[in-house]
């Protein structure tokens, strides 16, 4: 069984991470905190620890501190 995290994080591109829920794309985060309001709008957890649960969001290209961008 090949379950996905509800959310997924997609790399830095263009100066922002694309964030998905459910399959879907909700929008791009600049930072932790938009991550953060995506899930919130979502009613998904959005507390500090739970940006770090692999069962809550699978992060792409780095984890949910390393938002440098390379271009």
């Amino acid at each position: 069984m090949d379950e996905r995290p509800p959310v997924v994080v997609l790399p830095p591109s263009d100066g922002a991470r694309q964030v998905m829920i459910q399959g879907k794309r909700v929008g791009s985060a600049h930072n932790l905190f938009d991550v953060m309001e995506y899930l919130h709008q979502a009613g998904l957890p959005a507390k500090e620890t739970a940006v770090d649960d692999p069962e809550l969001i699978e992060w792409q290209g780095g984890g949910p501190y390393d938002w440098n961008y390379s271009t």
